[in-house]
Formats: structure tokens, C-alpha cells, sequence
């Protein structure tokens, strides 16, 4: 309004977590399998995302992000429904690498859930390369593989 236009917005997932017990990081971490790269968590407020769709995205990439959060909020809801259980469904789960789906699946989820939740994924996938790795650990124990300075 007033001729402003924000290049940024911030969604505030905490009713969501009330009702559904999904957490701001699992719903970051499910973006990556609906091919989008994970949002700031938690900044400027506590359990919410900020989303920065600036001028180079396109209204087709926007439209994208916003099927994939309509499909991650109901799967936030399936959850918190009772239909996966609370620790053991594609949000807390995510993301999916390839190598994830070889071998057994004891999920009650099936693998393409897990990585094809929209259709068009099928044609144009990326798959990530880890998986969910212990965020606050590594907030708290800096580990650095760097030579030390001096060192040629």
C-alpha cells in the first residue's frame, strides 16, 4: 500500500506446530524435497520462515512455492490427524535423498510421497545430497576441517 512493495514476508508456522506438533525446520527441510532451497528459520521471530520472493522470481516460481506449501500444510495436518505418526512421516523425515529409497522402506509413507509429493517433480527432480544433518549440535560444537592460518 502506498506505492511499497516488500521483497519479503514472514510465515509464522507456531498455530501450525500447536496443532500438528510439525516444527518450523521440518517444514524448512521439506521445501528441499519439493526442490526449493530451505528459507531462514526462525529470524526475525521464533518459529516462523522468512520468505524473500524478490523481483527474480517469476509468478510461475512463485505459484510453485505456493503449491508446495499448500501440500506441505497438509501433510502437516495429516499428521497432526493422526494419519503418520507424529515421529515418523515425510516432514520429519525430510529431506529424501536418492539413496534413502534403496533397499527396505519401513515408512508408513510410501517413497514417492516422500520424494515426488507434487507432479512436477516427476520430470524435473532435484535430489539433495545429505540428509537432515543435527542442526544444534553443530550450532554449538564448531568443527573446522580449514588448515591453520599460516599454513601453505
Amino acid at each position: 500500500t502506498g506505492g511499497y512493495v516488500a521483497h519479503e514476508c514472514v510465515l509464522d508456522l507456531r498455530p501450525m506446530r500447536k496443532r500438528t506438533g510439525i516444527t518450523v525446520e521440518d517444514v524448512a527441510k521439506r521445501l528441499v524435497d519439493y526442490g526449493f532451497h530451505a528459507p531462514t528459520m526462525s529470524f526475525p521471530v521464533a518459529g516462523t520462515l522468512m520468505v524473500e520472493p524478490t523481483e527474480s522470481e517469476d509468478l510461475a516460481e512463485i505459484d510453485r512455492f505456493c503449491e508446495a506449501m499448500i501440500a506441505i500444510a497438509g501433510e502437516a495436518e495429516a499428521v497432526g490427524e493422526g494419519a503418520w505418526p507424529a515421529d515418523d512421516n515425510p516432514l520429519v523425515n525430510a529431506p529424501h535423498t536418492a539413496e534413502a529409497l534403496v533397499g527396505e522402506w519401513e515408512h508408513p509413507y510410501t517413497r514417492a510421497e516422500a520424494v515426488y509429493p507434487v507432479v512436477g517433480l516427476r520430470r524435473d527432480k532435484y535430489w539433495p545430497p545429505v540428509r537432515r544433518v543435527q542442526g544444534a549440535y553443530g550450532d554449538r560444537n564448531l568443527v573446522c576441517s580449514c588448515p591453520p592460518v599460516g599454513e601453505d
